[in-house]
């Protein structure tokens, strides 16, 4: 997906790169407007692809609106919604439009959710910001479901595939019922994670492994895990995490090269 980041701030810009360094294909950043004493950046330092943008962000909006697949605005929703206001034609050819505060703290879907992918790249862009999409569409907000992965290098596809309906059919759930598929930031680059989340329609939540290590909700614990990768466990505890007022419906089941845990969001104690 071509992306293009845009940001207002100081602590805009620094939130838009750390995006943009962990996003592939790599997207352009646009740095609008920077009165700043920022000197992070400079003429001579700058990588080519950020582009510091002098004019009036309307006017680079106007620009760009078309050429890219995604925009992702670093600033307030308020700001977002008027400058894309004059420009919004129909949800089957407008670009998919993210909206993240300045910190990073929440990363929120807010024009073609569906047909233009928003909020696929809403999820990728929380994940590499270790926080939570908000996504309002009314399918999405149904689902309550949250896959846990945990795997061996390499894992292949068709596996991770049928473990997960496996693990479903257990639970009497759906595949449709899945939110989130979810795993352990080293994991993230898992070709065969990556390949089911993309068939199945998913988003793959990564969870850090600082998340993991203080999880507060009880999972199982595996000296093995521990010895391998630092923390006490995986799939269950990216399950409970990954999700709101989680609990877990299938705890860890063993799979060839990986574990799979579920997690059902707003459960009725």
């Amino acid at each position: 997906m071509n992306i293009a980041i845009i940001a207002l701030t100081e602590q805009g810009s620094k939130t838009a790169q750390r995006i943009g360094t962990k996003f592939s294909p790599t997207p352009s950043i646009y740095l609008v407007d920077r009165k700043t004493e920022n000197t992070s950046i400079t003429k001579d330092n700058t990588p080519r692809n950020i582009i510091v943008f002098s004019e009036p962000l309307q006017q680079l909006v106007n620009q760009i609106f078309k050429q890219y697949d995604g925009l992702v605005f670093v600033m307030a929703m308020g700001i977002v919604v008027r400058v894309i206001a004059p420009l919004i034609h129909d949800k089957h050819t407008d670009p998919a439009v993210v909206v993240v505060d300045d910190v990073g703290r929440f990363v929120i879907s807010a024009l073609s959710g569906h047909e233009g992918g928003a909020n696929q790249l809403a999820h990728r862009i929380a994940s590499i910001l270790h926080t939570d999409a908000v996504i309002t569409t009314g399918t999405d907000t149904q689902k309550d479901i949250i896959v846990g992965i945990g795997c061996k290098k390499g894992i292949s596809g068709e596996i991770v595939k049928n473990s997960i309906l496996d693990a479903l059919q257990r639970v009497n759930r759906k595949i449709e019922d899945v939110r989130l598929l979810s795993t352990i930031d080293i994991k993230a680059e898992e070709l065969g994670l990556i390949q089911v989340s993309k068939e199945l329609g998913i988003p793959l939540r990564v969870v850090s492994k600082s998340e993991i290590a203080t999880c507060a909700k009880e999972h199982s614990k595996s000296k093995f895990v521990k010895e391998k990768i630092g923390v006490w466990g995986v799939c269950e505890p990216a399950a409970l995490i990954a999700g709101r007022k989680t609990r877990l419906i299938l705890t860890k089941q063993k799979y060839p090269g990986m574990t799979v845990a579920i997690a059902q969001e707003n459960f009725m104690w």
